[in-house]
């Protein structure tokens, strides 16, 4: 039968851990100078890091997703597919979970938001200059002749950029979409969506939030309703078409039956004219009644479609703010200069 005894073996080998560790634990002690020296300069670097170490503020903005399977909107699809027009769901769910999020994070929407004006400093520049400033990239660009030219004014269109602007652009894109920009659902189980922009800037953060979320609100409404408003675009110029004939053919047998007043009862072929008049304002009459109900539908079914995006909250000043302080900066500093003071004691003991 198996005991549980230790064997030999298990007894001399839990004995050289035990004297391993205590020669170890007294060579260590016996420079203990060293280890408190080195513990004391990286307490100091370690507070010298947490006053250069800038303060990071973060923007935060919650917003729902609206549902489109509400059970409203089939029979109004219903009623408009009988007039001979589809109106569809307009959008389907090209951006909605998972998709929608990608689309915060795709390099087109951050682009033109970093374009968009704001107020800094006295003056209106664009999100892209203030993000340059914050990072004090303008001071290594003036010596640099091509790059000191480089300017990004708010509202330029992308089709005018350069090479270099495109290449900023990129660099900008990366730091954001990696470091500060995240977007998704805290709880699963709820089908709320949150934004949040961290930098070292707390207006920058609160700015660029904001306009990230407007921008892809609009694109978002604009790709998402498009179908319904093209639809309803179509159908209120044909009604306006319809509308100036049924005019026309009003004045037409307005004057026609002033032609035929009085006119002798056997010379019914000058009644032709009047006649027709009467047909074309009867057949305009009814085109014209069924584009207005298909125009009213069209409505319906764009107002169904916008907004898509409820937001929830905004972010307000003053930001939530996370700073490296002094204390967390001694206490870091000195255990982790002690630590690498022992490691490489015990290095050099171990291979000298």
């Amino acid at each position: 039968m198996a005991t549980n005894e230790p064997t030999p073996n298990d007894i001399i080998t839990l004995k050289v851990i035990i004297k391993s560790t205590t020669e170890w634990f007294n060579f260590l002690l016996s420079k203990w100078k060293i280890i408190v020296i080195a513990g004391i300069i990286g307490a100091i670097l370690g507070i010298g890091y947490s006053f250069k170490k800038k303060p990071v503020y973060t923007a935060a903005l919650t917003f729902a997703i609206e549902d489109d399977k509400s059970g409203g909107a089939g029979g109004v699809l219903n009623l408009a597919s009988q007039f001979g027009i589809s109106l569809g769901s307009s959008g389907g769910s090209i951006f909605e979970g998972g998709n929608l999020i990608e689309l915060f994070r795709s390099r087109t929407m951050v682009e033109q938001a970093l374009m968009k004006p704001v107020f800094y400093k006295g003056d209106t520049i664009s999100l892209a200059e203030m993000y340059i400033q914050n990072m004090k990239w303008r001071e290594k660009w003036n010596k640099k002749p091509k790059l000191a030219e480089i300017q990004f004014i708010p509202g330029t269109k992308r089709k005018s950029f350069t090479r270099v602007h495109d290449s900023i652009l990129g660099l900008i894109y990366t730091d954001l979409s990696k470091n500060s920009l995240y977007v998704g659902q805290k709880d699963k189980k709820i089908s709320i969506i949150t934004m949040e922009v961290s930098s070292t800037n707390e207006l920058f953060s609160k700015f660029f939030c904001e306009e990230l979320a407007q921008e892809v609100g609009l694109f978002y409404v604009t790709t998402k309703s498009k179908k319904a408003r093209d639809n309803m675009e179509v159908l209120a110029r044909q009604t306006d078409s319809i509308r100036r004939e049924l005019n026309g053919s009003l004045s037409g047998l307005a004057s026609a039956n002033d032609n035929t007043f009085n006119l002798n009862p056997a010379l019914n072929i000058r009644r032709v004219p009047s006649a027709q008049k009467q047909v074309d304002v009867q057949a305009n009459t009814a085109i014209l009644t069924e584009l207005v109900k298909q125009t009213e539908l069209a409505k319906v079914t764009l107002r169904r479609d916008t907004p898509l995006i409820q937001v929830l909250d905004k972010p307000i000043l003053p930001l939530k703010t996370e700073r490296f302080g002094k204390l967390k900066g001694l206490v870091l500093g000195g255990f982790l200069a002690g630590f690498l003071a022992s490691f490489v004691l015990i290095i050099k003991k171990y291979y000298l």
